[in-house]
């Protein structure tokens, strides 16, 4: 089976998603995160981390600007 990559809208308790894929991939990391395992994203930037330390790596990133 072929993977495809899911095109997501991110709200603050959820997703929708706009176009049917089997994945989205980390802002940070680059990986490949399966849509039944997407627990952590950001809703303003609209982006999905792999893992809670991604996503602490985007807001410290955003506290040093």
């Amino acid at each position: 089976m072929i993977k495809k990559l899911a095109k997501i809208k991110y709200s603050p308790n959820n997703f929708q998603i706009i176009e049917p894929g089997d994945y989205v991939v980390c802002a940070i990391s680059g990986k490949k995160i399966n849509l039944e395992n997407l627990t952590y994203w950001n809703v303003e930037f609209q982006e999905a981390y792999f893992s809670y330390k991604e996503a602490l790596q985007k807001r410290e990133m955003l506290i040093k600007k």
